[in-house]
């Protein structure tokens, strides 16, 4: 583990990953505000307020348009990462986010609720291009060894970055109704740091070589990277591949859906990325004081006890982390949705035996601990990593787009639908996420092979 490999990792998940896991839990302490901002806009326009039902439409808006622009951002990947790199596109993204910030941070004083909706869909759309970007970036510049290691480390980032947006959203912080433009516009600093940094490491090594057939770069690329003059297994072992790939173009998503020789490394990219967000963690994320509110749990004690989930899945993920290349990629995604399934049920039986035992609010909240930290654990990051080792480098960016455009779908399916499930099914609606999370670990179980400490080559031919 040299130097610029960890650098260059903590720079990309630092600067995109983080983003990601901090604006799926930045709309959760500020709710209440925001939705007082719209109302009070409204009745300014039209001389009266907003329904409730309304109401809970629009800020269902807000939150859950951060998977749209994620969605379109997964569905551009391919082009991007074609036509400026993978370094180049998370260079270029960071941009976005600085966008998104001054709509955000200017909407209050502008007397604009669409200002926050563009902005969280703008935050999205980088969203749906990095989560894809720095799993694919950082799978090519890794040895084989630290391929895991590395690829969870966005995870990591995610976890911190949900942990940073519960803190600062504390009522000592910025948890003030003052505060919230500023709150949603953090994001800006991070994104920075990337934008000013990043031109210091060089390209992936294997973008360069198989796919730009720039050998001098890639080689300067591998010995800056791995901190070693011999690099000549590592280019050969590209070579290989890139002969192998010499009468194949880079493959459409039509193609790859269509590409019988892929189609079981095609259906569990799909299984396990849309079972990553249908599993229900985004609902916990998006709405934990709600969820706590239901529990029982007094108002003043919620926020802190937002805070103390999030420094569980911040160890969660670094458990995760740093076992991984010594368990395993399929013993701890399959760990991960079955203790989540099983968290999932324990969070129904909570609440529908509550009011008769109080003690049983405390249940709830153990059960939302094990779900966010069964997810850092394991299904957080390693279905993006799992797809960067499927497939080979013809195949990698329609993969990303395929794995990611579901996981934006569900996303955002799951952050629009969950208020109105919630109040149609009570606390029944978490049996649905039960069953998903044990249907996915069955199928990661009984189709996916360990993938640890194989070459990408290998992989494929374990496949084939």
């Amino acid at each position: 583990l040299t130097f610029p490999l960890l650098s260059v990792t903590v720079l990309v998940s630092f600067g995109s990953s983080m983003l990601y896991g901090y604006n799926l839990a930045v709309v959760n302490s500020p709710a209440a505000h925001i939705k007082a901002f719209y109302n009070a806009t409204w009745s300014q326009r039209y001389g009266h307020g907003l329904a409730s039902g309304s109401l809970t439409l629009l800020y269902s808006l807000t939150v859950s348009i951060f998977a749209l622009g994620g969605l379109v951002g997964s569905l551009l990947v391919g082009v991007l990462v074609e036509r400026y790199g993978r370094k180049g596109t998370l260079s270029r993204s960071a941009l976005l986010v600085l966008l998104a910030g001054g709509f955000m941070s200017f909407s209050r004083e502008l007397g604009s609720p669409e200002m926050v909706i563009i902005g969280r869909s703008i935050t999205g759309l980088h969203s749906g291009i990095c989560l894809s970007v720095v799993p694919l970036y950082l799978g090519e510049i890794a040895p084989k060894n630290l391929r895991g290691f590395l690829g969870l480390m966005p995870s990591i980032f995610i976890c911190l970055g949900v942990f940073f947006a519960q803190v600062l959203g504390l009522p000592e912080l910025l948890g003030e109704d003052r505060f919230w433009p500023l709150f949603l516009s953090v994001v800006v600093v991070p994104a920075s740091l990337q934008l000013l940094l990043l031109h210091c490491f060089p390209e992936s090594p294997r973008y360069l070589l198989i796919e730009r057939n720039d050998v001098c770069r890639a080689t300067e690329a591998l010995h800056r990277f791995l901190g070693t003059p011999d690099v000549q297994d590592v280019i050969e072992e590209m070579k290989e591949e890139q002969r192998s790939l010499s009468s194949v173009e880079m493959v459409s998503v039509w193609q790859l859906l269509r590409d019988r020789s892929v189609r079981w490394q095609t259906l569990s990219v799909v299984v396990v990325n849309a079972g990553m967000q249908l599993s229900g963690i985004d609902a916990i994320w998006f709405y934990t004081n709600t969820i706590f509110e239901n529990a029982g749990i007094p108002v003043f004690q919620i926020p802190y006890t937002t805070v103390g989930t999030g420094a569980i899945e911040v160890v969660a993920g670094l458990i995760g982390c740093f076992t991984i290349e010594k368990l395993g990629r399929r013993p701890l995604i399959i760990t991960g949705f079955c203790a989540m399934g099983i968290c999932s049920a324990g969070i129904t039986v909570s609440l529908l035996l509550q009011t008769d035992l109080p003690w049983m609010r405390y249940i709830s909240v153990v059960c939302v601990v094990g779900i966010i930290a069964g997810f850092c654990m394991g299904p957080a990051g390693v279905p993006f990593l799992m797809t960067a080792e499927l497939f080979t480098q013809s195949h990698r960016p329609a993969a990303y787009i395929v794995g990611g455009s579901l996981n934006w779908f569900c996303n955002f399916t799951i952050g629009f639908i969950f208020p109105f499930l919630q109040m149609s099914a009570g606390a029944f609606c978490y049996l649905v996420f039960c069953g998903v999370c044990l249907l996915v670990a069955l199928y990661v179980y009984l189709i996916i092979p360990e993938t640890k400490n194989k070459t990408f080559m290998e992989i494929s031919h374990i496949f084939a």
